[in-house]
């Protein structure tokens, strides 16, 4: 029989072994466990860009408040047909709908009307686009619009919240993509759905900058790898892409 000034001291061995094993893994897990760790890369900038790379794409450069009147311009519906997209929009008068990057609000004032029993969240990072919305609301006098204020890694908007979100030409100019997609995945209820539109990289002839243009493929890499499955895809508009995915299950 062993004695126990042995089996005490191989006891505490064995516990200090385990404590040290299990603190390892935790330690493994803990650097494995974020899933944007490791997502960007950097390069030289393009001129029309900021030198950070996600899946192959350099990120664009994003268009200031000073654009404004660009976004507002008066060719924009013939150029764009807007009033088609948001006919393919799948609105019901109950929605709720938040327009990421809304800017000046082209989008959201056009689609409010359309949901008179649901809402639109008009979510902007930039100041000045802030100001001009919640300037605009009053001017019109949509109850159901709000203006919320984001983040370049957040839309400070509540989980389970939205049927539709949509960007605008404004994913191609997100710092953080990956975040802001997952970030939206959150906010989407079951099955909930996001709408991409931007403009054709795959049409040199359409006179938009490089950087601020996107391939299908390269749209759908992006958003298959973050929760999201190819809903709906048309090539009705005149230059832009119009990409619905919709929220796949945790």
């Amino acid at each position: 029989m062993k004695s126990p000034a042995f089996v005490k001291p191989v006891s505490w061995l064995y516990a200090l072994f385990l404590v040290l094993s299990l603190s390892a893994c935790n330690s493994c897990q803990a650097q494995k466990q974020p899933k944007e760790a490791g997502a960007y890369t950097t390069k030289t900038p393009h001129r029309d860009g900021i030198g950070k790379v996600y899946m192959g794409r350099e990120i664009a450069g994003v268009m200031s408040a000073s654009g404004g009147a660009w976004l507002e311009r008066d060719s924009r519906q013939e150029e764009e047909n807007v009033a088609l997209a948001i006919e393919h929009m799948e609105l019901l008068p109950n929605s709720v709908v938040a327009d990421i990057g809304a800017g000046t609000g082209y989008y959201t004032f056009r689609i409010a009307p359309k949901v008179p029993e649901g809402k639109v969240y008009a979510v902007d990072v930039q100041d000045a686009f802030i100001s001009a919305l919640n300037k605009r609301k009053e001017q019109l006098a949509l109850s159901n619009v709000e203006v919320v204020k984001g983040g370049n890694q957040r839309i400070n908007l509540p989980d389970n919240t939205l049927d539709l979100a949509i960007m605008v030409d404004v994913y191609h100019e997100l710092e953080y993509p990956q975040e802001m997609l997952q970030a939206i995945h959150k906010a989407l209820k079951p099955g909930g759905k996001l709408l991409l539109l931007e403009y054709r990289a795959e049409d040199p002839s359409i006179p938009i900058k490089e950087l601020h243009k996107m391939s299908t493929s390269q749209i759908n890499k992006e958003l298959t790898v973050n929760g999201y499955r190819l809903y709906k895809q048309n090539g009705f508009l005149p230059i832009q892409h119009f990409l619905m995915y919709q929220k796949v299950a945790d």
